[in-house]
């Protein structure tokens, strides 16, 4: 009888893990199981709706060429569906050799001027305090929060602004993770301005990555089995190794089980960020909801219960008020608004990447998508996408919490920020969601918080979420998810070939010495109708001083790593 893995979860982990098996581990498809509770896999890389009841995706992705080794390494090996006889990677490449993001309207105020970005925003010291945490080891930071490391000036900087919104954090974050996110992606601190780092799928993400993953792997027979909703697994433990034995789950309202056989494997979602999602409507807002009804997190709590080396939950899951934010996604059959938007934004769709109101009371920002931006969008339909990461705020112009606004209150917000006419208002639906637990892999947390992706004392099951411990790697993207299953195959498999590398931009001297230099231009963040006539003087003097300290650090650097 051929071994068995049993995937719980249909998120872009468990699609992962499949791939995984079956190129490196020797797996035939029909041998693979994927439970998911809900009627589509994909996981928080999702995008559905139509013209009439209008479009959603809870999230958006960016993707980074110099950072995402093992989805690009996937992706080079699925076929492309919109792009017959091409890669999915190559795609994507190739589309955004096309559309090049150059944010022009990056940050604007409450008065609707731009803001020059150019500069990070910072005295020096800010700069002190950011050279701190970067160069503190992890258990120095441990599960210290962002404002234990800065000032409250740090927070008024044009850096805070761009990279919080970029990455959605907030002060009350781990500085660990902001440490990680500060040394993962030092190659984008010198441009993070315009975010021409940053890489976009085609179309949203589930139709351009994730449908044809599930094409790929329907074609190897793997099983998914929807309506599932693991509730338990159950582990034998002998000699203080775990054993995973049994996988409870609920179908149509029965309780129904699975034994594991002895050769078998058992891959858990343990956690997830778009778990208790609600949806609103133009006229209705989305639901708040909590920890009762997260699924995956409430098997993960029974697991860390009763057995060791599975981490902590409760770190991430403790306090809704600071993981959540609010998205919404709007569908217009209106190309004048459309274009009073991407007016405003002075981008044509697709490069101008985010858009940030840094006076808003909700911290908003949007994104203004090529067109179109998901299958079955016909040529007069247009799509935009934002979210607001204080959700819980009074609004700027709506009295109300973003969490009580129905779509139609959170798009008369957004118009008045960005000075659209109310006459064009009009054929336009806008969907809000909430999600509680969007960014509460971000919570503070210790080492012992996050499980391996195969713990130490296990004999045949792993980890495949953001709520693992991976070295040098960042949650909040669906790089860490593959790494994740990667690794957790790998190890579980014995497979010989080696996961790839976490590149360490941060130790290479090229990109020190622009981060420093940037670091060192300018002051705070000024109008671009005001700019400051000293800055040039001042910023050749810095630049000089970026220059012989960046050539510091990179003979440190070299002798180092000798």
């Amino acid at each position: 009888m051929s071994r068995k893995a049993y995937l719980i979860g249909g998120g872009v982990g468990s699609l992962a893990a499949a791939f995984f098996l079956i190129r490196d581990a020797g797996f035939d498809g029909k041998d693979i199981k994927i439970f998911e509770d809900l009627q589509v896999t994909g996981g928080s890389c999702d995008g559905n709706g139509s013209v009439t009841e209008g479009f959603l995706c809870r999230g958006g992705r960016m993707l980074n060429a110099p950072t995402y080794e093992c989805l690009h390494a996937m992706l080079k090996e699925i076929p492309s569906i919109q792009a017959p006889g091409k890669s999915v990677f190559q795609e994507i490449e190739d589309f955004n050799k096309v559309m090049k993001t150059h944010a022009n309207s990056r940050v604007v105020d409450k008065n609707g001027c731009r803001l020059d970005v150019d500069t990070m925003g910072f005295n020096m010291r800010d700069r002190m305090q950011l050279l701190a945490l970067n160069k503190a080891s992890e258990k120095e930071v441990g599960n210290s929060l962002i404002t234990d490391w800065f000032s409250p000036e740090f927070f008024k900087t044009t850096f805070w602004w761009m990279w919080a919104t970029t990455f959605a954090f907030q002060p009350w974050h781990s500085a660990l993770e902001l440490k990680r996110y500060n040394s993962r992606f030092l190659h984008e601190f010198s441009r993070i301005q315009t975010l021409e780092g940053v890489e976009r799928t085609p179309m949203n993400q589930y139709d351009s990555i994730i449908a044809p993953i599930i094409e790929w792997l329907k074609t190897k027979n793997v099983q998914v089995d929807f309506g599932c909703c693991v509730e338990d697994v159950i582990m034998d433990e002998q000699s203080g190794k775990l054993t995973a034995k049994k996988i409870s789950y609920k179908k149509n309202g029965k309780m129904e089980t699975v034994t594991v056989g002895p050769s078998d494997l058992v891959f858990i979602q343990n956690g997830s960020m778009t778990d208790a999602s609600s949806i609103g409507s133009w006229k209705k807002p989305a639901v708040q909801k909590g920890i009762e009804d997260a699924t995956s997190f409430k098997v993960w709590e029974k697991l860390a219960a009763r057995h060791e080396q599975m981490g902590n939950p409760k770190s991430f899951t403790k306090n809704v008020t600071e993981s959540q934010w609010q998205s919404f996604t709007v569908t217009m059959k209106n190309p004048a608004l459309f274009k009073a938007f991407t007016d405003y934004q002075m981008n044509e769709p697709g490069t101008g990447a985010l858009m940030t109101f840094k006076d808003s009371n909700w911290f908003m920002s949007i994104v203004i998508a090529y067109q179109p931006h998901f299958v079955g969008q016909d040529k007069d339909t247009q799509i935009m996408w934002g979210y607001g990461l204080c959700p819980n705020k009074i609004g700027t112009y709506i009295n109300k919490r973003m969490l009580d606004c129905t779509g139609e209150e959170i798009f008369y917000e957004l118009c008045q920020h960005c000075r659209i006419a109310p006459e064009l208002v009009h054929d336009v639906i806008n969907i809000p969601c909430i999600m509680p637990f969007i960014t509460s892999m971000f919570m503070p947390r210790l080492e012992s918080d996050r499980p391996l992706p195969v713990p130490k004392n296990s004999t045949n099951f792993g980890f495949i979420s953001q709520f693992v411990e991976i070295p040098h790697d960042v949650v909040f993207t669906v790089e860490f998810s593959v790494r994740a299953a990667q690794t957790a195959v790998y190890k579980l498999c014995d497979v010989k070939k080696k996961v790839p590398k976490v590149s360490r931009h941060d130790h290479n001297p090229v990109w020190l010495l622009k981060a420093l230099k940037k670091a060192f231009v300018g002051g705070s963040g000024t109008k671009i109708e005001k700019q400051n006539r000293q800055k040039k003087c001042c910023l050749c003097k810095l630049t000089k001083l970026a220059v012989v300290a960046g050539i510091g650090a990179g003979v440190a650097y070299l002798i180092q790593n000798k």
